[in-house]
């Protein structure tokens, strides 16, 4: 279907309507409506520049705003454009997630293609395609093959994002020292500077929108600047080599994408569009990747009672690798992390990483042993390859590492890049070492090229400081998860903790690019010398529901658990995978409470948390079958509870028997929250 609207047709329909239109709208050459009308995208040429803007419920939301791009190596790609061709056309399809949030997805959007041409530069071709979905819009430009722009060197994106309300923001800073893993902030959008994405904000009138990108592959990461106002515009991630981006030949952008909802919870259910922007499995049968939990070699290290590296308190060795697979084997966890157990963390590793060795244990670590000990268990190792960001020297062993684990029936593998932001370390294009943003476009291409190389061995990957998640998990479902924010270990080491609504302000900013390796589960809610967390137990188990991971760890040390075994119980039970997701209520930073339904069997999973303030939450059971009666497990703050005082230990566990037509009240204490399983009767 072709739809076309010259600008006279515009003009006299305006004035036989007698409606005043804007004086933008005037230069409207394409418009498209998502399929149940909600979005609009209207595209227009003023004096042979781009832009675009969007409407919701024929309300604006984001008012004309640039399209284009900056060059070094010819004339920019911004101004004496013409319209050469444009095009909508209608998608409705549904496909199968092999693990995720929910199994089925369906991919229903309206797509309008305009194509575009520089007559005065040689008639240089540029296309700029939107797809336009009822909660969100994507759009990327595509680059044709063509003899007079054959090597294209983008010094700057102009795309802009001009938000037309008042609006509140939540993002984390781009480009600064700990990455991904600044603290959440808050304030007008007016007052942020270098953003990072997903940056979320809620307008004055209560609407929702989340910028991020989707299908971020062979490009720079996105940042997000604000130069004036309630404007924003793209910034490409530096590069270590030149131009932040130098493609060769036919190529498109990664998608811009915008999530626009009514509310905080509808935003985090719309995170679909990220998927649905990325091309389909690349693997074929991937019944390889396995979602799980497991334990591992690793919360002991940040409690200072272990080290990496060999010595008298080296954590990684034989005969206490083979305690915790005895623990996992015990209690149906499929894996077992070991951190250290490799040559090369004596040295100075978090400035270098040159010296490890992905291939050589310690003496004290029987790698061999210890994985045919653990597969005799029906447990499989984790391995593990930290880098310290060192990404010349983990190229040159990656292959060989990789084979390793194949051969020893290792078949995920949880990888780190730790360093300051800018300090990594990749060869250049000049094929010379260079230091960099792990975010430019050199990062970008190792993160997929390590995920793709996995494939091939079939191993799963867990990317710790990684690049941020864009969706490339349906393409390579072998991606399953990574990290990407503060985690937990930030509890045992302070300076500070993670904040009290931490996990309220991640469901609604970082986790709507995709899953992540939170590692919760401290039931001992106490980190190194005394550090206390932000919690309570009862909040610990709803961690486990509400970040999700396909493959979650079990974080805390194993006489922990066993310590508490009521909670523990919760914890073994809880699953990784999912048949559907439910987000019941939430707002950014307060509270949140989200209902999953196990894809192995007919239970369903609620986690809640809130911030530092006591409430009830109304949790509606409409979602479960309306013929069943259902055991319901609950995990609950104590009446006492506080994460304040030494009452965040009060958990009260107690069932009832419920259906659908039930509405549970669920009281959670200051920084608490509540855990339920949700099970039929028979």
């Amino acid at each position: 279907m072709h739809v076309h609207h010259p600008l006279g047709m515009l003009a006299a329909l305006a004035a036989s309507c007698l409606i005043a239109l804007p004086a933008w709208a005037q230069q409207v050459i394409a418009t498209a409506a998502s399929p149940g009308n909600v979005l609009n995208v209207e595209v227009q040429l003023d004096n042979g520049k781009l832009a675009y803007g969007i409407k919701r419920k024929g309300k604006e939301i984001i008012t004309p705003s640039r399209l284009g791009f900056n060059l070094a190596n010819a004339m920019k790609l911004d101004g004496g454009f013409s319209l050469k061709r444009q095009a909508v056309s209608e998608h409705d399809s549904t496909w199968e997630q092999p693990w995720g949030e929910r199994q089925f997805v369906r991919n229903r959007y309206r797509e309008l293609r305009v194509e575009f041409e520089q007559k005065k530069h040689a008639g240089r071709q540029l296309a700029v395609v939107f797809r336009i979905y009822d909660d969100g819009v994507g759009f990327r430009y595509e680059f044709p093959q063509q003899a007079q722009l054959r090597d294209v060197e983008i010094t700057d994106e102009l795309t802009e994002f001009t938000v037309a309300q008042p609006a509140t923001a939540w993002w984390i800073p781009a480009g600064e020292l700990p990455g991904l893993e600044e603290e959440i902030r808050k304030a007008p959008l007016r007052e942020i500077g270098i953003a990072n994405t997903p940056l979320t904000l809620r307008l004055d009138d209560g609407t929702h929108i989340a910028f991020h990108e989707a299908a971020l592959v062979d490009y720079a990461t996105m940042w997000l600047r604000k130069v004036d106002g309630q404007k924003l515009r793209a910034m490409l991630a530096p590069s270590p080599s030149g131009a932040p981006v130098v493609r060769r030949g036919a190529f498109t952008t990664p998608w811009r994408t915008l999530q626009i909802t009514d509310d905080a919870a509808s935003l985090y259910l719309s995170s679909d569009l990220i998927l649905n922007l990325n091309e389909p499995n690349k693997l074929g049968d991937v019944s390889w990747v396995k979602p799980s939990k497991f334990v591992g070699v690793w919360w002991q290290m940040h409690l200072n009672s272990g080290s990496w590296n060999a010595g008298p308190k080296h954590a990684a060795t034989t005969a206490n690798t083979k305690k915790y697979i005895d623990f996992a084997a015990k209690n149906g966890f499929r894996g077992v992390l070991v951190e250290g157990w490799n040559k090369g963390w004596e040295s100075d590793w978090g400035h270098g990483g040159a010296d490890f060795s992905f291939t050589q244990p310690y003496p004290d670590f029987d790698l061999p042993g210890l994985a045919a000990y653990a597969k005799a268990k029906g447990v499989r190792l984790i391995g593990h390859h930290e880098t310290g960001a060192n990404i010349v020297a983990y190229e040159k062993q990656m292959d060989a590492a990789y084979k390793l684990y194949a051969k020893l029936g290792v078949d995920s593998i949880k990888s780190g890049y730790v360093h300051e932001a800018g300090t990594a370390l990749f060869t250049g294009r000049d094929g010379k070492p260079r230091y960099g943003h792990y975010d430019s476009q050199e990062g970008v291409r190792h993160f997929h090229k390590a995920v793709v190389e996995a494939a091939r061995y079939k191993l799963s990957i867990d990317t710790h400081e990684p690049v941020k998640d864009t969706g490339l998990r349906r393409t390579y479902p072998n991606w399953l998860t990574r990290e990407g924010a503060r985690g937990v270990e930030y509890n045992a080491w302070g300076n500070p903790t993670n904040s009290v609504d931490h996990e309220a302000k991640l469901v609604f900013t970082r986790m709507l690019s995709g899953p992540m390796d939170y590692t919760p589960g401290i039931l001992s809610l106490q980190g190194a010398d005394g550090k206390v967390f932000n919690s309570t137990q009862a909040k610990q188990l709803a961690n486990f529901v509400v970040i999700y991971s396909p493959i979650q760890m079990a974080a805390d040390l194993p006489e922990h658990y066993e310590r508490y075994p009521a909670a523990f119980k919760f914890i073994r039970d809880v699953p990784t995978d999912w048949a559907d997701t439910r987000v019941v209520n939430g707002e950014i930073g307060r509270f949140v409470t989200i209902a999953r339904k196990d894809r192995r069997s007919a239970d369903w999973y609620v986690g809640a948390v809130t911030d530092g303030e006591q409430r009830t939450l109304a949790l509606p059971l409409d979602f479960l079958d309306k013929d069943k009666r259902y055991t319901a497990e609950i995990y609950r703050d104590g009446d006492a509870a506080d994460y304040r005082t030494a009452r965040r230990f009060d958990l009260v566990t107690e069932t009832k028997t419920v259906t659908a037509a039930d509405v549970l009240q669920l009281r959670l204490a200051p920084g608490g929250g509540q855990a339920i399983r949700l099970s039929p009767q028979q």
